[in-house]
């Protein structure tokens, strides 16, 4: 079933965020215990893993941030419905991130397969590839399940390399991810696919799931993560000028798809090996050399050629160079997604297997991250089977969600988790009445009527 939006802003705010680097205090370190869970495909009801989920422990230094976590998200993960038999698992990891982030001067680095970044619950962020490419010698897809290896093994360099947001739609969950061999990722806007404008998945439809924060076109989007260079990684939104002024507005990629029949040339006109051409089975945008960059002088919504622009943001009120999860006018992903197909800066995140010098652990209870309460609509309402309250925006802390009656006894208790978006309360049970939702993060509470017919 398909609903409507529920708005409530959410935050980050804090008095020491102007003394630490936001590159410290953005992550989202579990502090209670909370586990992933998964679905299996056929039932629609969760289960409950023994991992924990988003981060366990962030430390710095002067130079570097280490974050250590699982790679298991709060938001619920699977199925992964083009046969994926990968389950969601503890990556057991430590990255490294640059506090110092610099541009590079030199040849820009390209992203690479596999993790080039992080998001602040710690899982993987991969570029627009899948590991799929089109092998010129044989006329055929090469890499990947199913294909006979690329020449030069998976990480050589092809002429026609598949975008894997186009290609593997089928394969990814509610929330736009999916796992290589247990490392759970996106590679695109990690926002579920039926809170876009434009749903283009139905598997939220049985597999309801959220996605790391839900978009709010009013608001400038939360910083959602950070890129192998150290530069932060935002949401969709942002100011439309540099400088923060202008308004909120779609921040847009200057990627294009190219006005192209064949694929004979790439975009600069370099000549090279012949790949498929357009068709219904290998459309425009299937491949990554399907797109051309084209400069947009003067407006500053448009991206640069690595998916960023320097600006200033509610995290960075001095400026900084950020990456954008760039989506369409109706929130479907637009390519490239979150980076690339280079980096902006010099390259020096990792994972890596420990932290060889003296550090200062962060404690998330110095109230960096708070939520801001706003408006909450539940929806549907009236109904008479489930009431669904969805956050837009990022939750941060605990957003404690209860049910009452009208002479204020308890019904149901229920907690969006940080890094989750929804609630659900069944009322399938309930005579039928006038009730209330409120909803606290501990600084702020406010309440819905809703309806039971």
């Amino acid at each position: 079933m398909q609903y409507n939006l529920i708005f409530l802003s959410c935050s980050i705010f804090g008095s020491l965020q102007a003394q630490l680097n936001p590159a410290i205090t953005s992550w989202l370190i579990n502090t209670d215990g909370t586990t992933g869970r998964h679905y299996v495909q056929g039932n629609s009801t969760p289960i409950v893993d023994a991992d924990l989920a988003n981060c366990q422990l962030v430390q710095y230094s002067a130079n570097w941030v280490y974050v250590s976590a699982t790679g298991v998200p709060s938001y619920i993960t699977g199925p992964f419905m083009d046969g994926n038999p990968s389950l969601t698992t503890n990556q057991n990891a430590i990255f490294k991130i640059s506090l110092n982030p610099s541009p590079n001067a030199g040849v820009s680095t390209a992203t690479s397969g596999g993790n080039i970044g992080i998001f602040i619950n710690g899982t993987a962020m991969f570029d627009y590839r899948d590991g799929v490419a089109w092998n010129t010698s044989t006329n055929a897809l090469c890499g990947g399940p199913g294909n006979p290896p690329c020449p030069g093994g998976p990480m050589a360099s092809m002429s026609w390399n598949r975008d894997a947001v186009v290609a593997e739609k089928a394969g990814f969950d509610c929330s736009k991810g999916h796992p290589a061999m247990g490392n759970y990722h996106h590679h695109q806007n990690p926002s579920a696919f039926d809170l876009d404008l434009s749903v283009i998945s139905n598997v939220c439809t049985l597999y309801d799931a959220e996605g790391l924060y839900a978009i709010d076109s009013n608001v400038h989007s939360p910083l959602i993560g950070f890129a192998y260079d150290g530069y932060p990684v935002y949401g969709a939104y942002g100011y439309r000028n540099a400088d923060g002024t202008g308004g909120i507005t779609r921040i847009k990629t200057g990627y294009q798809l190219r006005n192209i029949a064949v694929r004979t040339v790439w975009a600069d006109g370099t000549n090279v090996p012949d790949g498929p051409a357009v068709s219904a089975t290998y459309p425009l945008g299937y491949f990554r050399e399907d797109y051309e960059f084209l400069a947009h002088a003067g407006q500053e919504d448009y991206l640069d050629v690595h998916n960023g622009r320097f600006c200033v943001t509610p995290e960075y009120p001095n400026g900084m160079y950020c990456y954008f999860a760039t989506v369409e006018v109706d929130w479907n992903s637009a390519y490239p997604y979150l980076i690339g197909p280079t980096y902006y800066g010099v390259v020096t995140g990792a994972k890596v297997n420990s932290v060889t010098e003296a550090t200062t652990v962060y404690n998330p209870a110095n109230g960096l991250a708070e939520n801001a309460i706003g408006e909450v609509r539940v929806f549907p309402n009236p109904s008479n089977d489930l009431f669904i309250v969805q956050a837009i925006g990022l939750v941060t802390s605990n957003l404690e969600l209860t049910m009452t009656d009208v002479h204020g006894k308890t019904i149901e208790t229920q907690v969006i988790l940080p890094g989750s978006t929804m609630a659900f309360f069944d009322v399938s049970t309930l005579y039928a009445g006038t009730y209330f939702i409120s909803y606290t993060d501990g600084k702020g509470k406010q309440s819905k009527k809703i309806i039971v017919p």
